[in-house]
This record gives structure tokens, sequence and C-alpha cells, in this order.
């Protein structure tokens, strides 16, 4: 966005958007370089700043850095919803349909884990290495048995499942 858009000031939409938005991401593209400038584009909502002129490769790969953490799970989000599954990340609250869910210490973590992969598949050596805080070999049935512990919990009397399996690849979350 640049600062100099037809009706009102870049500034002010940006701070719109923001209020509106707190998680896209804001790239400000504008030919006022002062430090004040970018201090006001900064406080105001933007996420970065460039300077006119500038060079194609630049604004490409902060668009890309702007993009890969917007993917990245925040960690001031403190509640995860799918479906009919609620996570409460504070209070470590499980819940389904409004019903809580008990799970085990390990159980939260794996369901944590998926979560937080936003849907994208994961594969048991990845959930093994989140899942101990140090280095175990463990077997592939552990993870599969952890799994199996979690579908009992969440999917059980449950038409929708949330809990899937890519054969020979992972496990994933995803809702209908």
């Amino acid at each position: 966005m640049d600062v100099n858009v037809p009706g009102l000031n870049g500034i002010e939409v940006c701070k719109q958007i923001r209020n509106e938005n707190k998680n896209l991401p804001i790239l400000m593209l504008t030919a006022y370089g002062e430090v004040e400038n970018k201090v006001t584009a900064f406080n105001n909502g933007a996420d970065d700043y460039l300077v006119k002129p500038f060079h194609f490769d630049e604004l490409f790969v902060r668009l890309n850095a702007l993009l890969r953490r917007k993917e990245i799970p925040q960690t001031n989000v403190n509640q995860f919803k799918l479906a009919d599954l609620t996570i409460e990340f504070d209070t470590m609250q499980v819940t389904r349909k409004g019903v809580e869910i008990s799970l085990s210490p390990k159980e939260y973590k794996l369901l944590s884990i998926l979560a937080n992969a936003n849907g994208r598949v994961l594969s048991k050596n990845y959930i093994a290495e989140q899942l101990w805080d140090y280095h175990i070999e463990t077997n592939q049935n552990t993870i599969e048995v952890y799994i199996n512990f979690l579908r009992k919990k969440i999917d059980k009397d449950n038409l929708n499942k949330l809990i899937h399996t890519k054969v020979g690849f992972g496990y994933y979350l995803k809702g209908v």
C-alpha cells in the first residue's frame, strides 16, 4: 500500500485495515523514506515498509517473508476451533460440542501439535520429535497408539471425524 492513495491517506487505510484484521500482512510501498514516516506507518499497523525506488527482488523476498509469518501460528492466539472442537490453550481445556474432554498431558500435547499444523500432514517422526522434549527412539506404533487414544476421545460417537490419516505420510486435523 502507498501512503498516497486517492481519497484517504494510506496510513489511515492501514490503520482501518489493522482494526478490522489483525493478521493481514501489510507492506507499505512509498516514496516517503524519512524515519518518522516509517515510525508512523509501523505504529499504525504496517508490518513492513519499502521505499521507492526498489528492486523487485527485494519486494519479492519481503512479501514472501510476510506470507511465511502469516502461516506461523501466533503465540498470542489462545484458542483453536475446528468444526465443533475447541482447544483453550491458556487453560488446556478441550471441548467437543461443548462437552469437556479429559486428555492426558501427552494426548493434549499431540492434539496441540496437530492443531498448530493448520491442516498440514505431519509425519510420525515429526510428531515424535515434538511430543517428547528429549531425543528418544520411538517405535512407529507408539505414535499410532497415541493417535488411537486421541481418536477415541475426540472422534468417538461423532459422524464428523477430525483426526485423519494420509496413508504413508502421517496425520492431520480437518473438519467438514
